[in-house]
């Protein structure tokens, strides 16, 4: 019996290199990977229904998935998680602390990327900087001139500009033009050297840790998607997929745990690998719904109170029904 032949776009993470060197298989498809940055794969996924799965953006799944208009139907495989602490930079010589940010204006590649979602959550949350005490600065961060890749509906007292023509982000904080840095990459360029522009917490991880301890939450940046028409057809492809990518993730859990010879290229990588099971338990990538309801429930709730979703998508209807339980033997 022949197989069924998929596009499948994914970044080059550990925790997938086993789908794509062909040590997992997923039952019943012959696999066209194509490995890419998440602005690529973002972009040609929501612009153009490019591949039949793809990471997606949460928060564009999430905007598109309350409309109703998603091409795409979500599993619950947390391709790319963060705290998004270090995605907050400042100019360290009049930012000073978190309430600093108000009334300021701050720099981001796009409003809805999830990780400025999770941002916008924390300074809000955490330090009561609610986006509307910031003028938000929009423009690329190492090209001039990158728009929203779906369209938007921002609540009325959401100030929004756009960086000048010809000019990132990273170049307005580097020249003190902009207060602040919101974004999944750090501000290149000059920037990156500027001794004043530095993180928002100077301790980023410490401040992390605690959040954790305080809400259970380790954010989550990306899903999985599959065409909901070839869901539909294929019953038994979501999964297949998220069995699959489970398997692929426990491998790259023992190569890292195999410390004979680092299998990375940092070193304390076991003294990292034992923080983080003390912090966030023997699982602490988990897939699946269960063990990431606090953070879904999170993520759904800033989402929609940031008037990025049309209205508050419940956890039930993120995935694909399949997905929310697995056999036992």
């Amino acid at each position: 019996m022949s197989k069924l032949q998929l596009s499948i776009a994914m970044g080059d993470y550990d925790r997938n290199r086993a789908l794509y060197d062909g040590a997992v298989q997923i039952d019943g498809v012959d696999p066209v990977f194509m490995l890419q940055t998440p602005e690529e794969m973002f972009f040609r996924s929501f612009r153009h229904q490019a591949y039949d799965v793809s990471e997606l953006s949460l928060s564009s799944y999430l905007v598109k998935h309350a409309a109703g208009e998603s091409p795409y139907i979500a599993l619950p495989v947390f391709l790319s998680r963060a705290f998004r602490h270090t995605s907050i930079y400042v100019r360290k010589d009049r930012i000073k602390s978190p309430a600093d940010l108000k009334g300021k204006r701050v720099g981001i590649p796009e409003y809805q990327l999830t990780a400025n979602v999770w941002a916008r959550s924390i300074l809000q949350d955490d330090y009561g900087v609610k986006p509307s005490d910031v003028t938000w600065v929009r423009g690329g961060i190492d090209e001039p001139g990158r728009p929203e890749k779906i369209k938007l509906k921002l609540p009325a007292d959401v100030k929004m500009e756009s960086a000048p023509e010809g000019v990132t982000i990273s170049d307005l904080i580097d020249r003190g033009e902009i207060d602040g840095f919101v974004a999944p990459r750090a501000p290149s360029g000059a920037a990156r050297h500027n001794p004043n522009v530095g993180w928002l917490f100077d301790d980023p991880t410490a401040v992390a840790k605690d959040y954790y301890k305080r809400t259970g939450i380790f954010p989550i940046m990306h899903v999985l998607g599959v065409r909901k028409a070839l869901a539909e057809q294929h019953p038994w492809l979501p999964g297949a997929l998220l069995k699959a990518f489970e398997a692929s993730k426990a491998a790259a859990l023992a190569k890292l745990e195999d410390t004979s010879a680092t299998k990375v290229t940092l070193p304390f990588v076991e003294e990292q690998l034992k923080a983080a099971k003390e912090t966030l338990g023997e699982n602490f990538w988990a897939y699946g719904v269960d063990a990431s309801r606090p953070t879904l429930e999170a993520f759904a709730r800033a989402h929609f109170e940031q008037g990025l979703s049309s209205r508050r998508v419940q956890v039930e209807e993120m995935f694909h029904p399949s997905t929310y339980e697995g056999f036992k033997i």
